[in-house]
């Protein structure tokens, strides 16, 4: 029996206007963890698609030979019977059912004519064990954390007796620890021969997991790292990725004064109906004109829920106590608009959810937010927004033929910058950027990196906030910790270290 579990022959892709894959070659051996990694846009998710039958046989040429057979899957049901099984970044799980019957959706245990639930629910609890997940199976999904959501994923796939499992950014939404123990999970499934392939931005998890590291560059395989024959560090990722030298992640600014107060919060309280409980209590910070402000906590501090209810409170939470003053004059949102009118704007961390309409084009995601500036009687300036939208598409690098390309076939990197540029449209004086590079990888970063630099070289003030400490710690000029609700601590860029902040985050 062959090394290799699966060998992708010069698969190439197409779309139209864009070579998704140009014969690319991808060989995974018998038992190993693989990490498929490259810049958004290099054809990771793509070359998986075509894997697990989502592009199904003859979209494509090339040849998938798995298990030393070529084999020719037409659809996810067809590679998921040779027991490929693919998870996704965003879960698909039905969050009002039980978790028994999520395990089983689509490949349920049958008695006859009718679904035998109680095998069902014995062969969940196994399924559960073997990912570590000591729940009651009968618990709805949307009574879970995304960390133990992530782990039914995996349960579901192992409940079609899965050999080769792929995991697409597994970590990109969790907290630190419920990604260290996700990775102990796919090192003991290596342990029990299932062979794992992982796209990962997240440079560290692939040092510490991986035993060959694969690129993908434009399209195109540019190598294969063995990491147990040569020590691969993440200068070497990094070069391979983006084809050049990044000698600093995080691109530093001249020193210089800050301005006046932009943006003080002071006292703000705030409940959420549903729950029946305060989850903000007393926070008092303050944005000074050309500063960035890092905020960081834990998951569940209450960090998206603060900026959330700062930008006109479209969740509904009921404002208690507090007050916000902009640029020294007190003023109050009661809906996102005026939030926008008043120069706030709000990068969410779902970009797909809330950021953006993936089935509109680029122009239109644009132009969205500030439909005012455009506006002639009673209609819109055609010429001048494609202009605009060209403008931010050249400015800021957004990778796509034309803006009309359809968002929702944007990269992840290429994604969030058009929801920066939909918000730089807005002209704010106060940008809140909710983890601003989740999912994304490190070329995209350092773009987003330099173009918060110079936003806030141009008189803008940021607000940053991200579950990465090195982030935080990067490019924060000034942060405050959240612990529990509350502002646990404040350190200038000088001041904080890991230590000190973890130690903020973990009062309670």
């Amino acid at each position: 029996m062959s090394d290799y579990i699966l060998e992708m022959q010069q698969i190439t892709k197409e779309f139209p206007g864009v070579k998704a894959l140009d014969n690319v070659n991808f060989q995974v051996r018998r038992g190993e963890i693989h990490c498929l990694i490259g810049e958004n846009g290099a054809g990771k998710s793509t070359l998986m698609k075509v894997l697990s039958g989502v592009y199904p046989y003859g979209s494509y040429t090339g040849n998938i030979v798995y298990n030393g057979k070529v084999q020719q899957f037409k659809s996810i049901a067809d590679s998921e019977g040779e027991g490929i099984a693919i998870i996704y970044q965003e879960l698909a799980l039905v969050p009002e059912l039980s978790i028994y019957e999520n395990i089983f959706f689509g490949h349920e245990i049958m008695k006859g004519r009718t679904i035998d639930w109680n095998e069902t629910i014995v062969r969940a609890k196994e399924s559960l064990e073997k990912v570590r997940l000591h729940v009651d199976p009968s618990m709805k999904v949307k009574n879970l954390g995304v960390g133990n959501q992530q782990l039914v994923e995996i349960a579901k796939a192992l409940s079609k007796n899965v050999k080769l499992l792929i995991l697409d950014e597994p970590t990109a939404s969790l907290n630190e620890d419920d990604s260290e123990n996700l990775l102990k999970l796919i090192k003991e499934l290596k342990e029990q021969g299932v062979t794992c392939i992982m796209i990962s931005h997240r440079l560290k998890e692939i040092i510490e997991i991986a035993d060959t590291i694969t690129v993908l560059r434009d399209g195109s395989t540019v190598c294969s790292m063995d990491a147990h024959k040569e020590k691969v560090t993440e200068a070497d990722i990094i070069r391979h990725m983006v084809g050049r030298e990044i000698e600093d992640i995080y691109p530093k600014r001249k020193k210089r004064e800050f301005g006046e107060t932009c943006l003080e919060i002071k006292n703000w309280t705030v409940e959420d109906p549903v729950k029946g409980k305060e989850i903000l209590h007393d926070i008092n910070i303050n944005v000074k004109k050309g500063e960035i402000v890092g905020i960081q906590g834990l998951m569940g501090a209450g960090r998206t829920e603060f900026a959330m209810s700062l930008f006109g409170n479209p969740t509904g939470y009921k404002i208690t106590a507090g007050e916000v003053f902009l640029e020294g004059k007190k003023v109050s949102f009661k809906r996102p608009k005026d939030a926008i009118k008043k120069g706030i704007a709000y990068v969410s961390e779902d970009r797909k959810g809330n950021g953006l309409v993936l089935i509109q084009d680029i122009k239109y995601n644009i132009s969205i937010a500030n439909l005012e500036e455009l506006q002639e009687g009673i209609s819109l300036n055609e010429n001048e927004e494609i202009n605009i939208a060209n403008s931010f598409k050249n400015s800021i690098n957004i990778k796509a033929p034309s803006i009309m390309q359809k968002v929702v076939n944007l990269s992840g990197g290429n994604q969030q910058k058009v929801q920066l540029a939909k918000w730089m449209f807005v002209k704010p004086k106060v940008l809140i950027l909710d983890e601003p590079t989740r999912g994304i990888d490190v070329g995209a970063k350092y773009e987003i990196y330099t173009l918060m630099n110079k936003l806030v070289e141009e008189g803008m003030s940021i607000i940053m906030i991200s579950s990465e400490l090195p982030e935080v710690l990067g490019m924060s000029d000034r942060l405050y910790v959240m612990s529990a609700g509350k502002i646990a601590g404040e350190l200038t860029a000088e001041e904080a270290d890991e230590n000190k902040v973890m130690a903020m985050a973990v009062r309670s």
